[in-house]
Formats: structure tokens, C-alpha cells, sequence
């Protein structure tokens, strides 16, 4: 209900109300479709108002991103209870929320938006902010998929199976944010079983990380992503087929 009479902002107050009024927005539409005049109008206050708070769009983008940022970094925080794929399914479950909420911004910022060039590669001629902005998020996702993992020091093979997969969630979300073509709920399970694979694949290369990957299935469930996937590709192999041996 209103008064019909304005309650006067504090700074903070005020700097907060047009960070979430930028973050709708942009969240709808790509940032270069948003214009100052929009969000002026949206929080209700004059377009000189927000050029005091805000020297220009960039900056009132890069704080609506910082928030995002850390919105998104805290979804892949997880509790270490029960099987890893179960909890990566939930972890991939908060990161389509996300994308599902942010769909316009997140694909502008990870395609090249007004602060990002494409394929989210920070440059000389980017907001050096934004760019430390989207590499803290993936920096939060890979300690904390390592965390689950319990591998506080990775060894090169592992990082690189982590990292990748962290890329290939990124780049699947946008694919699918392009007409959202395959079910939400089997995108998901896919990218858990995804990092299986990828874990599976680094095993069969180096033991140490056969030893990672025996540990992480020895409590994955009949029903867990990680056997589904095992069952799944065991009725796709010819049977008698066997790799050739030196």
C-alpha cells in the first residue's frame, strides 16, 4: 500500500534499489538493450538521480553483475552428504535456476555483452572488474568440486577434468538457452554424468586418478547418475568386443 509520498532513500539504500532494478532488467533483455532511462524509470527516480549513484551504464551493469556473481558462486556450495552425483544433480539444479532466471544476461555476459568479448575471454579492452568477476565464479565452482572430491592439492589430469567440465556446463547452458530444445531435468542429469565421464576418461590414462575415480563411485547408488550412466553404455557395447592390446 502507499502513501502517496515517497520515503526518502539513504545512499546505500538507494545504490541497492537500482543494483536490483538494472539486475531485473537485465536479467529480461541483453545489457545493450537496457537503457539508463529504463532503469531510471523502473526505480521510480529522475535519470540525472541515477547518474549520481552510477557514473554511467557500465558501472551500474558491473554492480548488478557483481551481484549476480556472488548469487551464482553460492550455488554450487553444496553440503558433503552422501554420493557425489547426487549432490552435483542439486548443485546442477541451483545453475539452471540461475540461467533460467538471468536467461537474456547470463547469454550476453558469457557471448560478449558490453563488458565481456566473446566466448568469456578477458582482454585489454574489458572491464578488468567484470572479467575477476566471472573468473571468481568459476574459480568458487572448482574449489568446490574439489573440496567434494577431497583433493585439496589436485594434480594436473584433475584439474584439468574439473576446469573443463565447469566449461562445458557454461557453453550447455547457452545451447540450451537457444530454444531450450532438449528437457531442462535430462540437460542436467546429462552434465553430472558428463563429469563422470570426463573423470573416467583422465583413469584410464594415469592410476592416480583411478584410484580418485574407483573412491568417488564406491558409494554411488544402483540409482545414482554415475551407474546410470555405466548401465547405459554397457547396452551400447558390442558384446564380445574388447580394446585391442599391445
Amino acid at each position: 500500500m502507499t502513501t502517496g509520498a515517497r520515503r526518502r532513500m539513504g545512499v546505500e539504500e538507494r545504490r541497492q534499489q537500482l543494483i536490483g532494478v538494472a539486475l531485473e532488467l537485465f536479467s529480461r533483455r541483453s545489457p545493450d538493450e537496457v537503457s539508463i532511462d529504463e532503469i531510471a524509470s523502473a526505480a521510480g527516480i529522475s535519470r540525472p538521480l541515477v547518474y549520481h549513484y552510477f557514473p554511467g551504464k557500465l558501472s551500474l551493469y558491473e554492480a548488478a553483475l557483481k551481484r549476480a556473481a556472488e548469487d551464482l558462486a553460492a550455488r554450487f556450495a553444496e553440503p558433503q552428504d552422501g554420493p557425489l552425483g547426487a549432490r552435483l544433480l542439486r548443485v546442477m539444479g541451483r545453475f539452471f535456476d540461475f540461467v533460467d532466471e538471468h536467461g537474456p544476461g547470463f547469454s550476453a555476459l558469457m557471448r560478449g555483452g558490453p563488458a565481456v568479448p566473446a566466448g568469456g575471454t578477458c582482454s585489454m579492452s574489458t572491464a578488468s572488474a567484470t572479467c575477476a568477476l566471472i573468473d571468481s565464479v568459476r574459480q568458487a565452482a572448482y574449489d568446490q568440486i574439489l573440496s567434494h572430491l577431497g583433493v585439496p592439492d589436485p594434480p594436473a589430469r584433475l584439474e584439468l577434468v574439473v576446469r573443463t567440465w565447469i566449461s562445458l556446463a557454461e557453453s550447455t547452458a547457452l545451447i540450451w538457452l537457444d530454444g531450450r530444445r532438449v528437457p531442462r531435468a535430462e540437460l542436467q542429469t546429462q552434465l553430472v554424468q558428463d563429469f563422470a565421464a570426463l573423470l573416467a576418461v583422465s583413469a584410464a590414462h594415469d592410476e592416480e586418478m583411478g584410484t580418485l575415480l574407483r573412491r568417488t563411485l564406491a558409494d554411488e547408488p544402483a540409482d545414482g547418475p554415475f551407474r546410470e550412466l555405466a548401465a547405459r553404455l554397457a547396452t551400447l557395447v558390442p558384446r564380445g568386443f574388447q580394446a585391442d592390446t599391445p
